[in-house]
Order: structure tokens, then C-alpha cells, then sequence
């Protein structure tokens, strides 16, 4: 017996490696040489592509497909229907769809993606990005920013614990749970401790 669970209208292929307590909902699809870790959820109607890594703690909602390079690391929620890409410039005539095709997309841990937006491939969201509902992101997201719209731009800064960070008056910030935070520039804020 798997130590996941898997249910009755969805599949996994042989050769996928899941973690232990993920679960995995209706009409979903994890394909082979998928990689799933530990205690992750993935919501109805997902696919899991093959040479997809995902870490631990991830949270997939629904609508969601997750191709091949991309790569996720722990904690990262993917709201409903939001979309990665994995191929720059698509064309049907002329297939691009082979492992050597596509850009990778790195997700980087405690990093959220609102429903409905789209990730371009070959960018990284850097440690808890912060990416807004319908929102396009063509290039790299820094590390606890907020961004939104299309393209997706730097709205402001959101701690780990989500707390929205004001740097109006200083240039550091502590969060409700006693975490500073230091603004460097105006791409850049760090975590102090």
C-alpha cells in the first residue's frame, strides 16, 4: 500500500516518485519521472508532467498544470488555474517538445502564485515571492517581493509570514511573528533574522 493517497478517478503513472502523505484529488495526472515530495496537496484536474520536481509542502490548487522545468521547492502554493509555460516561442508545425526545448522555471521556497497567472518560462521567483492574482511575469521575481499586473511589476514587499512590509519611513521592517527585515534597494530586501 502507498503511504499517499491517491483518489479513484485520478492517475499516476509507473516510474513517478510521490512522497508520504501527499494527496492527490480528482482527474488529476502525475506522469512518469515526476517527482513529488512529502505532504504536498494536488488539487482536481492537475497535471504533473515528467522531470517535474516538486519539494516538500507544496500546495496545488486546482486547474493547475505543472510541465516539464519546472522545479519547486518547499512550501510553494499555486493558486487555482495559474499557468507555467515551458517553451518560449510555441509553434504546432513546427513541435518544440522535447526535453532540450524547454527553459526551466525555479520556484523557490514559501513563494506564492495567485489564481489565473501566468509564469513565463526561464524566470525564477526568488524565497517567498509574492505573485498577485492575474498577474504575468516575464522576468525574475526578487525575494519577498509582491508583484502584479501585466507585464508583472514590483508592488511591494511581503514578509514570510505574509505580512505586508512598509519601508515608507524606515529602511527595516518586523514582522507580527518578530522577523526584521532590511530594504538594500529597490530590488532587494533581506531577512536580518
Amino acid at each position: 500500500m502507498p503511504d499517499y493517497f491517491v483518489h479513484e478517478s485520478a492517475y499516476v503513472d509507473e516510474g513517478a516518485e510521490i512522497g508520504e502523505g501527499t494527496k492527490i484529488w480528482h482527474f488529476s495526472h502525475v506522469m512518469p519521472k515526476a517527482k513529488i515530495g512529502k505532504k504536498c496537496i494536488i488539487g482536481q484536474n492537475c497535471v504533473v508532467m515528467p522531470n517535474v520536481v516538486m519539494g516538500d509542502y507544496i500546495k496545488v490548487q486546482n486547474n493547475v498544470s505543472l510541465y516539464e522545468g519546472v522545479i519547486l521547492e518547499d512550501y510553494v502554493f499555486c493558486g487555482p488555474s495559474m499557468v507555467f509555460t515551458n517553451v518560449l516561442t510555441p509553434r504546432c508545425e513546427y513541435p518544440r517538445n522535447t526535453s532540450a526545448d524547454y527553459h526551466t522555471t525555479l520556484v523557490k521556497r514559501g513563494s506564492s502564485i495567485g489564481a489565473n497567472a501566468t509564469i513565463v518560462c526561464g524566470v525564477t521567483l526568488h524565497e517567498c515571492a509574492f505573485v498577485a492574482a492575474g498577474a504575468v511575469v516575464t522576468k525574475d521575481v526578487p525575494a519577498y517581493a509582491m508583484v502584479a499586473g501585466v507585464p508583472a511589476k514590483i508592488m511591494g514587499w511581503m514578509s514570510a509570514f505574509g505580512d505586508v512590509m512598509d519601508f515608507s519611513r524606515s529602511d527595516t521592517f518586523v514582522d507580527s511573528q518578530g522577523h526584521e527585515y532590511k530594504k538594500v534597494s529597490e530590488r532587494e530586501v533581506v531577512r536580518l533574522k
